[in-house]
């Protein structure tokens, strides 16, 4: 509420954008805005509800009860659940008056807009007192970049002597790509704000992990739940169309991991049942396709599926029981109830009442052709609920614990607001369970450190008290996925960053085709037996004693960049490590060279003493060390690459530093501090020799079965500079392009809101 213009000021017409996170209460968030901005003294307010009738629809019911119903006579609305905007004949006695606060939930239809859009112009000499906030609900939704909503919008913009608008959405990669020099267009040039998460928010870094971000331990980074199933590559021709052509005859399927996900959505709808005592909605979402006629070809394979489970619990089926027995201790130990403060079941109890799970349960069609859509007014509904892009934005599927995933998608908007599974799953959140192919779940876990990384530079507008026009979000790319669709990154640039201040290691290593991986880690030892050659002609080696007291790590002091960035050009990071790119390490490197900086650097081997180690390694110059160990992360153990999350530990980014007996820094940045007192131009690389083997010792971890005789991981610790801008390169990074902003644009907000606040009435109308 304090970024919006008083309503008090003359005139006005700026342009926000909050952040807000998948199925997590936008629309609460923006009900609350209205009640304030009504009590403040703003007159009207526009709701652009999405492009969808359901979606307006539920907007609509939600503000009239959460608003409307507490204060009916303070309000007149001019849309209702069953009507969208009809010009009203009486606009002078509606706009004139200051007793009712005017209410529109409006669809992103071109008729309807344009109906909007005349009325508001009719009306023009009756709107220089009626300050309007118009909310944009899904506002990278249709707003960007289109040849007819986007004008009409900015018509009905202009229309309004006192107008803010401000944009809602999960998923603002577009709204933050548009040409902030065209004042005409939705570029949030006045404010961005991102909405804080629940921590009982089950998003996209709680469920599938994210990598760690500049100054954060790894090991303090979500690595994710274990609630993602994989869909074998092999079944996805059963389950999805593999071009248009095939789709009018295009007849899915039961796979087995279909069958499998069906199960638990009966096991986990009849718990529910018996932890809550009564029947709720429960629902589960195969979204296969976006063709209408695929979500049609699913109906009668799910409904005598349904049949022939029902058939065989109602004769008592042994096998059939079995199955469901197995499935629900898999999953209850996989994830157990109490990990996530929920109260355990037994599977008996969960036998009771499985039947009438089954026996609930309705296969509906959600599309714009069926007649059978989603409706949860009726009681509790047991639905499978099968569909695309009217399931995929804004809607709310109520009491979702099952999600089949094959839609196939590579935009980061598109495919995060295809996560209906995101949310909150109150009494139940041991239960939702997601079944998709491994490389979409790969790609749920960039997009959570995408959203992570870009939700660190919107709370920078706070910290540094700069303007969206001053300083541009740079959003993270992918080289398999777009960010947006190119119509609406046409002005996008190329972004640029440094590495000063971060960690750069090894996260991923080959483990299949067995021969290609062996051949790819022989190749890195290769490398690093000729990097530890050269640091012995170059300087002397000391050995560094560990916690312990005995040695168990190597440390070359002063060794020359050109060493390093030889190694660098030699030695293979993992090329889903993105951030590892060769070519940039070794520009920045030599960058800072040519500036002072990093002309030396020191390099240690991150061994373990070998009395203690299960393998030991002998180095080049005879001295033998222990290997360390590092499992692998349990939900890629059928990949060809083994993610261990974490190479290093935030203490051994301190294995060159004089750490005195009294200091009580913990986390890598205070470690980074201590190297910016101590080595502020002076980088460190790392090197771990780790047991192919890693037997785990934690959960949700297994072995890393490399096929090596031992695998180096590497690690670069980049000093902060000392002094002076940092060395900037071009990476997988874009922005907005603020070049082409004039610097006038950038204004200071002079007016005395105290002075302001005497003008208006002491009647509001809010709640």
């Amino acid at each position: 509420m304090a970024m919006l213009d008083h309503p008090a000021t003359p005139t006005f017409s700026s342009k926000g954008l909050v952040v807000g996170h998948v199925q997590s209460g936008k629309t609460s968030n923006f009900t609350s805005v209205i009640c304030k901005a009504a009590d403040r003294g703003y007159r009207m307010f526009i709701v652009l509800s999405g492009i969808h009738n359901a979606l307006r629809t539920q907007t609509q019911l939600r503000l009239v009860n959460d608003i409307v119903a507490a204060n009916p006579t303070m309000w007149h609305q001019l849309t209702s659940a069953e009507r969208d905007f009809v010009p009203p004949a009486y606009a002078a006695s509606l706009l004139a008056g200051n007793e009712q606060a005017l209410l529109l939930v409006v669809k992103k239809n071109a008729v309807v807009l344009r109906k909007l859009r005349r009325w508001l112009r009719s009306a023009s000499e009756h709107l220089a007192n009626v300050p309007t906030l118009i909310i944009d609900d899904e506002a990278d939704q249709a707003t960007v970049a289109t040849k007819t909503i986007n004008p009409l919008i900015a018509g009905i913009m202009d229309s309004l002597p006192k107008a803010c608008y401000v944009g809602y959405t999960a998923t603002p990669f577009a709204n933050l790509l548009i040409d902030p020099s065209d004042a005409k267009d939705f570029y949030p040039r006045d404010f961005i704000l991102s909405l804080e998460r629940s921590a009982a928010y089950q998003g996209p870094e709680t469920l599938f992990g994210r990598d760690a971000m500049d100054g954060e331990d790894p090991a303090d980074v979500p690595g994710g739940m274990d609630m993602v199933r994989d869909i074998p590559v092999k079944e996805l021709a059963d389950l999805r169309p593999r071009s248009r052509s095939e789709v009018p005859d295009f007849r899915p399927e039961i796979t087995a991991s279909l069958r499998r996900a069906i199960m638990w959505f009966w096991l986990a709808t009849a718990a529910r049942r018996v932890r809550d005592g009564e029947v709720r909605h429960s629902s589960m979402l195969v979204h296969a396709h976006s063709d209408t006629l695929v979500h049609d070809s699913f109906a009668d394979p799910l409904r005598r599926f349904r049949a022939t489970v029902l058939e065989a619990l109602g004769s008592g089926s042994p096998e059939l029981r079995s199955e469901f027995l197995h499935l629900w201790q898999e999953e209850t130990q996989r994830v157990p109830a109490v990990e996530l403060g929920e109260t355990p079941i037994a599977f008996d109890e969960v036998e009771l009442v499985l039947a009438s799970a089954v026996t609930d349960t309705k296969v509906i069609l959600d599309h714009y052709r069926s007649q059978d859509r989603l409706n949860y007014d009726g009681g509790p509904q047991t639905v499978i609920a099968v569909g695309g892009n009217t399931l995929s934005r804004g809607l709310t599927l109520e009491g979702l614990v099952v999600s089949f995933f094959v839609r196939s998608a590579d935009v980061y908007d598109t495919l995060l607001q295809m996560g209906r599974w995101f949310g909150y799953r109150p009494g139940y959140s041991d239960l939702p369970r997601i079944w998709m192919p491994t490389e979409v779940r790969e790609w749920f876990m960039h997009l959570a450190t995408v959203e992570a990384e870009m939700r660190k530079e919107i709370d920078r507008y706070l910290v540094e008290h700069k303007s969206p026009l001053e300083m541009a979000v740079r959003i993270r790319s992918h080289p398999k996925m777009k960010i947006t669709a190119p119509s609406k990154m046409a002005d996008a640039v190329r972004a640029a960053a440094a590495y000063g201040g971060q960690l750069i290691e090894s996260r991923y290593f080959p483990v299949g085709p067995r021969d290609a991986a062996s051949a790819w880690l022989a190749a890195n030892a290769i490398a690093v037996e000729a990097l530890f050659k050269a640091c012995d002609q170059s300087i002397s080696a000391e050995a560094h004693a560990g916690a312990d007291g005995e040695p168990g790590r190597i440390l070359w002091r002063g060794v020359p960049s050109s060493v390093v960035v030889s190694f660098i050009h030699s030695y293979s990071f993992h090329e889903k490590s993105v951030e590892a790119d060769p070519a940039l390490l070794i520009q920045y490197i030599e960058g800072r060279a040519r500036a002072g900086g990093l002309g030396r650097w020191n390099v240690a081997v991150m061994g373990r003493p070998a009395s203690d180690a299960e393998k030991a390694i002998k180095l080049p110059d005879g001295r033998v060390i222990g290997m360390v160990r590092r499992s692998r992360l349990a939900n890629t153990k059928d990949l060809a690459h083994a993610d261990i999350k974490t190479l290093s530990g935030s203490r051994d980014e301190a294995v060159d530093l004089h750490v005195p007996q009294d200091w009580d820094g913990t986390g890598r940045s205070a470690y980074a501090r201590l190297r910016e007192q101590q080595a502020p131009e002076t980088g460190l690389l790392m090197l771990y020799p780790i047991d192919p083997v890693s037997a785990p010792s934690a959960k949700y971890r297994v072995a890393l079965d490399a096929p090596a005789t031992v695998v180096w991981g590497a690690a670069l610790v980049f000093p902060r500079p000392s002094a002076g801008d940092d060395v900037a390169v071009e990476y997988d990074f874009v922005a907005a392009d603020l070049s082409k902003v004039f610097p006038g644009a950038v204004a200071d907000d002079e007016t005395d809101v105290a002075v302001l606040d005497e003008d208006l009435d002491s009647t509001g109308v809010g709640s």
